[in-house]
């Protein structure tokens, strides 16, 4: 038994080795401690399930063990285990069995957040705000959002049904036939003043075919001025497909990223392949801190080509690639194997996992060219070439949120008003912005500033130290200042609250597409690439300095 445990442990050792068998005395210390360690971990196993004073559950056990080496090293590196593989693939394909709805845990219950256009959900007439409370006849109180979405999710054309409430109507029973929800990469694109938009929340398979579909039907109907393409918040996905969105716009044969990896197998470069879409449109690239990975990838080439204006602000800086590998049982091994570059030479990896050192200082930046000369850096994501400033709002618009007061405000307004204006002509009014104060206070709205919190626990420590008694004057005082004033704060907080109160209203009515439109109308970053791109000669200053 103890020879074939060997047997089985030293063919796992092969495996992950790749079969190559150490020739220097280092080599073959390092093998020996791996073949120690997985027979250890082997019989460790092997002695819990045969002495535990309970029965354990190997895979459980297993999986932690595995998730916690894996935390060793980088957050892109996990395991995903056969219960999480359609999990997986709806995050690379963006397809999926379910229903076509959003739902988060709301005090012990199942809230429906947001539902798709013309998916069953919408169909049956689900709206944002219900609460479901049974699936199949099972009802679901204290059920965690992962195992709700579970039960909602399914296999094609099969029947779910749900119990729904409403706030001022009876139970509702709907019947809703599954269906398979393709999720597009492109939440909206329009054209506003012949100049496009673009928004692409992620890489998914199809992404490219799907940027390149909305910029033939906008060229179709409007003379073109100029494009925005907006990947804010955009995490990232398939870096094939960043090569082929690159591809739209740059020329032949050109570079759009290059990796390196500790085994040369890693080493690549990828560059475009066809002849572009259209090379010469003028471009601004909206980024934010959560841009990254393919997000960063495009906006990195199309900066070092000099093809488009980057505007906004610091990108997250993942510049790590990850491969899939199949690891038995239908479970795979998401694994970072090689840092990338763009074609200036940059990688803009932000933080140091190898050594523990957190964010790379901008003092220990390089710095590189990109084709006409300008100066760009390392080591910290994507530096726009306009940097917007960062919106730091108070406390009150965090927990207007957090508290779903806002949420509830737009279900509120929804059920008042059936119908609302194009979302061309939909406003959120100063007057409604009252009226919003005035439900505030029926909701017995209370907060705490980072500040006031802060202030306890120095006040905490103190008492620890002794020094509470003598300074309970001071405390006392500031404490007395570092209460919020609600009133103060809305009206300090106003336009960033309307824009978020009418992007809320306007998804009731217009889904994902009407939000995206109403918060344009006032969102700084849009503003400022208008402005660019209407601005020739300050669009080529830029980018031929």
């Amino acid at each position: 038994m103890y020879i074939k445990r060997i047997i089985i442990t030293v063919a796992l050792f092969l495996s992950l080795t790749g079969f190559s068998y150490a020739s220097s005395a280092e080599k073959e210390s390092r093998n020996f401690e791996i073949i120690k360690n997985l027979d250890i971990f082997n019989t460790l196993l092997r002695e819990l399930d045969l002495f535990y004073v309970d029965s354990i559950k190997p895979q459980e056990i297993i999986t932690s063990a595995i998730n916690e080496m894996l935390m060793e090293l980088d957050p892109y590196t996990t395991y995903i285990p056969e219960s999480e593989i359609d999990d997986f693939k709806h995050l690379v394909t963006g397809e999926y069995g379910g229903i076509g709805a959003l739902i988060t845990e709301r005090n012990g219950r199942i809230m429906i957040t947001d539902v798709y256009e013309n998916m069953p959900a919408q169909r049956v007439g689900l709206k944002a705000g219900d609460y479901i409370t049974a699936i199949d006849g099972k009802r679901i109180k204290n059920v965690s959002t992962t195992e709700a979405s579970a039960m909602l999710k399914g296999e094609p054309g099969s029947v779910v049904t749900v119990v729904v409430e409403r706030t001022g109507e009876k139970m509702l029973l709907k019947k809703l036939v599954r269906q398979k929800i393709q999720m597009s990469a492109i939440d909206y694109f329009g054209v506003h003043n012949n100049i496009g938009y673009i928004y692409l929340s992620g890489f998914t398979e199809k992404s490219a075919a799907e940027v390149k579909k909305a910029l033939v039907e906008m060229k179709s109907k409007h003379n073109l001025k100029g494009l925005v393409l907006d990947l804010r918040g955009n995490s990232g996905g398939i870096i094939e497909e960043a090569v082929s969105i690159s591809n739209l716009f740059l020329p032949k044969g050109k570079e759009v990223f290059s990796t390196k990896g500790k085994n040369t197998q890693w080493d690549k470069i990828y560059k475009t392949t066809r002849e572009p879409f259209d090379a010469d449109i003028p471009m601004v690239v909206l980024v934010d801190g959560e841009s990254a990975s393919a997000s960063e990838i495009v906006a990195g080439a199309l900066q070092d080509y000099d093809r488009a204006v980057i505007i906004g602000n610091r990108t997250f800086g993942k510049g790590l690639i990850q491969t899939t590998r199949p690891v038995g049982y239908n479970s795979y091994l998401k694994v970072t194997t090689a840092k990338y570059y763009t074609p200036s030479g940059r990688c803009i990896q932000a933080i140091d996992y190898e050594n523990k050192s957190g964010r790379i200082a901008d003092s220990l930046m390089q710095e590189f060219k990109t084709a006409h000369g300008r100066i760009v850096k390392d080591g910290g994501g994507i530096m726009p070439d306009i940097t917007l400033k960062e919106i730091e709002t108070l406390d009150i618009s965090y927990r207007l949120l957090a508290d779903f007061i806002i949420f509830d405000y737009a279900t509120q307004y929804y059920q008042k008003h059936p119908k609302i204006e194009s979302i061309e002509a939909f406003e959120f009014t100063d007057e409604d912005f009252e009226n919003f104060k005035e439900y505030l206070k029926s909701k017995d709205f209370a907060y705490q500033l980072r500040s006031n919190i802060a202030l306890k626990s120095l006040r905490e420590i103190a008492k620890i130290e002794g020094y509470d008694d003598i300074a309970k004057e001071e405390f006392d005082a500031l404490e007395q200042k570092l209460m919020p004033d609600t009133d103060k704060d809305l009206e300090a907080l106003k336009p960033t609250i309307k824009r978020f109160l009418g992007a809320e209203i306007a998804k009731r009515y217009y889904y994902r597409q009407g939000e995206l439109q109403q918060a344009l109308k006032s969102d700084e970053g849009f503003i400022k690439a208008m402005e660019v791109l209407n601005d020739r000669e300050l669009y080529n200053k830029i980018l031929n300095p």
